[in-house]
């Protein structure tokens, strides 16, 4: 099956939108290359450019299966939707990544986790508030970010250097790294961390793929970090990701009279948490509460009750249906009967308060 997404996922003129009506309609990528090319164009599912290629549908799967075989000898992992490894936030954004190619330790993908972005030229100022909020933040998330120059850079290699876990999001193919100077980052993230692109193998560092990297940084995270930006820094686009996918945008102030502060301040004032430290951070989402109406309401809670502080109706509604044996979260939705999306901001918010620990794999066990 694995060999139909990936042939799907190349078709020129196809990206994620039109992949997910493709499925929409025809439930597997199988089926939907099965299906009759001039019809899909008739009803606009494809573009009339992607047309010959439906029509080479048998070479497009043998070429998919030939790039799996490259990509095991290359020590890539490739993972579709349906994979226990996909990361989950990533997964609930709307028409998500149909493939994403990994390399290094998939198991950083299932943690909870936050992106740190900001601009290309950071003044001293911005690098040392990046290795300030970065050394905290690592303690309690993996941190995400594109490995750019600037901002990036100094999270990435601030995260490895305190043993934290990293996630550098590429706008090529995961063999070409870009820019070349971070080649040996790459290289020391894929020890405890990954690289992670949508793009398959071999695809070139074009300037249209970063805005879809962009979304993809934001999309793994619970929320995103801009540290210093200037008006139009790349880091706004990451941060208008966020915002579309539901995550809480965080920005940084700086300077009055500083141009990299520009872009930071105006997602300030247009409703960005501002932050000085990650504890206002953690602070913000671990007071975020979803209505607690979203639960069955014949739901019941046992009389065994967590110690202080207290939680909130939906908090003590999770912990209840955990147990000292590690579940994963399909299960703990089905329990609950919470949609997955606030589901995993609630774990968050217990793990962050002490009361329930990861234990890999999306699996989670009380600890209180």
């Amino acid at each position: 099956m694995r060999e139909y997404w990936i042939a799907l996922n190349n078709i020129d003129g196809l990206g994620p939108v039109r992949i997910r009506r493709l499925l929409e309609c025809f439930g597997t990528p199988e089926q939907a290359l099965s299906a009759p090319p001039p019809m899909l164009a008739e009803k606009k599912l494809i573009p009339a450019s992607s047309v010959k290629h439906f029509q080479q549908a048998k070479r497009l799967i043998d070429e998919a299966r030939a790039q799996i075989e490259a990509c095991a000898r290359s020590r890539i992992i490739v993972l579709i939707q349906s994979d226990a490894d996909y990361p989950l936030y990533l997964k609930e954004i709307f028409a998500p990544p149909p493939v994403l190619y990994v390399k290094g330790d998939p198991a950083v993908l299932s943690a909870h986790a936050l992106a740190v972005v900001g601009t290309r030229s950071p003044t001293s100022y911005g690098k040392d508030c990046t290795r300030a909020l970065t050394a905290e933040l690592c303690q309690r998330a993996a941190i995400v970010s594109g490995l750019a120059k600037g901002v990036d850079t100094v999270a990435h290699e601030r995260c490895l250097e305190l043993g934290g876990q990293t996630v550098a999001v590429l706008g090529c193919g995961i063999d070409n790294i870009y820019p070349k100077d971070n080649a040996a980052l790459a290289e020391r993230i894929c020890e405890s961390g990954a690289l992670v692109s949508e793009f398959p193998p071999g695809t070139a560092p074009e300037p249209y793929n970063f805005p879809r990297r962009n979304r993809v940084i934001s999309g793994m995270s619970c929320g995103v970090i801009v540290v210093e930006a200037g008006e139009k820094s790349g880091a706004l686009i990451t941060a208008g990701y966020a915002l579309q996918q539901n995550r809480v945008v965080f920005a940084v102030p700086g300077p009055i009279n500083s141009a990299m502060s520009a872009g930071t301040f105006r997602l300030i004032k247009d409703g960005a948490v501002p932050i000085r430290s990650a504890a206002d951070v953690f602070e913000h989402i671990s007071a975020v509460t979803f209505t607690p109406a979203l639960f069955a309401p014949t739901q019941t809670i046992r009389s065994e009750q967590p110690p202080a502080p207290a939680l909130a109706a939906n908090e003590l509604a999770v912990w209840d249906a955990l147990s000292d044996e590690p579940q994963r979260t399909d299960t703990i939705a089905e329990t609950c009967g919470v949609e997955i999306p606030l589901l995993l901001g609630i774990l968050l918010s217990l793990e962050l308060k002490g009361f329930i620990s990861q234990t890999g794999g999306q699996q989670f066990r009380r600890i209180l």
